[in-house]
């Protein structure tokens, strides 16, 4: 930890990295170092190569500050939350830190940080910032505190304990605007996604005896609906409410007709395994993956639920 605090305070421009389509984990942890480097008067950009960051993510500090080019003049990267090198989106020639809490991160940079045992990404960064005496103020604690309440699944997640709720006390006491977070992150719904909503449940195909929900979003419903990628998953997390159903699946045709995928679990299967197969990551009940060159997506649908029945 102390080489990666070394290293920044060398560094003459700084590019803290969000990952593409960013969640609340990876933009919050970029968010905190963005506002710790310039406690340091660095010079420092705030990079995502994805140009349409979910509005109900731009609350966090700093989000007016995103660019989708990379810096010529950088010496030095930051990547929060970036389990593969792909997700970056761009091709570095300056060295690159690696902060991360997935295990199935491929330990990709110049220097990691990689702690499967935290919940967040912002977990990491409070042990990083808390380990070197660096003091955490509101924006940070607000930035820290979002991740940490995303990835946990509203303090829902098989993962919390004791400790994630000692974490949330000192980020509270450090200013968190835990009202806002909880309000944009668990509770904001556009209109858009307020009506592919509907054409989700109405959709929604139960199988495996009631304990697999799928999902088959195309890109025509995405059109009709106005909504955006990131708009699906709230019905995802939503379907494992359901008294039967331990696995959930999503399949949403992009606009390059390629597929992403989504997978929830509610412990009976180690998504990630499947997630895997298909060159994506994540958590053991949380995971995604892209499949380009698809067929159809009822196609795709029958061989990913050959696997997770495996599984079962």
């Amino acid at each position: 930890m102390s080489e990666i605090i070394q290293r920044i305070s060398e560094a003459n421009h700084v590019v803290v990295i969000a990952h593409m389509n960013p969640d609340a984990d990876s933009l919050g942890s970029a968010s905190a170092m963005y506002t710790y480097l310039l406690t340091l008067h660095k010079k420092v950009s705030f990079f995502c190569v994805s140009k349409n960051i979910n509005k109900k993510l731009l609350f966090l500090p700093w989000t007016e500050k995103i660019r989708d080019s990379f810096p010529a003049s950088a010496d030095l990267a930051i990547a929060l939350d970036c389990g593969n090198k792909t997700r970056l989106g761009v091709e570095l020639e300056c060295d690159l830190i690696n902060i991360d809490h997935h295990y199935s991160n491929d330990r990709f940079g110049e220097y990691c940080l990689i702690d499967s045992s935290c919940i967040s990404t912002t977990q990491v960064l409070y042990n990083l910032f808390n380990e070197n005496k660096i003091k955490i103020n509101k924006k940070m604690a607000t930035s820290l505190y979002a991740g940490l309440l995303d990835d946990s699944n509203g303090f829902m997640s098989d993962d919390v304990d004791g400790t994630t709720f000692a974490l949330t006390k000192e980020l509270i006491d450090a200013g968190a605007d835990y009202k806002l977070c909880n309000k944009f992150i668990m509770k904001y719904l556009s209109l858009g996604a307020f009506r592919l909503k509907a054409i989700m449940h109405k959709n929604m195909i139960l199988a495996h005896d009631a304990k697999v929900a799928t999902f088959c979003v195309t890109n025509d419903d995405m059109k009709t609906s106005g909504a955006v990628g990131e708009d699906c998953e709230y019905v995802l997390e939503e379907s494992l409410y359901l008294p039967s159903v331990e696995v959930a699946l999503l399949l949403k045709q992009n606009s390059d007709f390629s597929v992403k995928g989504s997978l929830r679990s509610d412990g009976a299967v180690d998504v990630s395994k499947i997630a895997s197969i298909f060159g994506g990551g994540g958590h053991a009940s949380r995971a995604g993956f892209i499949i380009k060159n698809v067929a159809t997506l009822e196609e795709e649908k029958t061989k990913i639920l050959k696997l997770i029945y495996k599984e079962m």
